[in-house]
């Protein structure tokens, strides 16, 4: 098996920073995916951010412009920076991950971190 790791997430005024950070661990051939997911009370999960092991990456509309998912391929990590927080980016932040172990493409998610923007 393979966990993901997250850590990062906390208490930020609005217009504040947070970098969260995932890292996988196990027996990993490869990477195809990784990014966050976010789910706040009463709402559906939303993809966040993603980043493709070719560097291709992919935002939520509401945070375009504000959030930046990068990698550390040798770390087996993702991060993301978020910058200029809202109140509504508050959420449960779960990193995702596609990976390849042993001979399937597998879906892992991390354990979810609270990330809270007050006003």
């Amino acid at each position: 098996q393979v966990q993901l790791v997250e850590s990062g997430g906390g208490l930020v005024q609005a217009g504040g920073s947070l970098r969260l950070s995932c890292a996988a661990f196990g027996s990993i051939f490869s990477i195809n995916a990784m990014g966050w997911y976010r789910q706040a009370p009463g709402k559906q999960r939303e993809l966040v951010a993603a980043i493709t092991s070719g560097g291709s990456t992919n935002y939520a509309d509401s945070v375009k412009g504000r959030f930046t998912i990068s990698r550390d391929n040798a770390k087996n990590t993702v991060y993301l920076q978020m910058n200029s927080l809202k109140p509504e980016d508050t959420a449960v932040y779960y990193c995702h991950a596609l990976i390849r172990v042993l001979s399937s493409d597998d879906r892992y998610w991390g354990q979810g971190g609270q990330v809270t923007v007050s006003s």
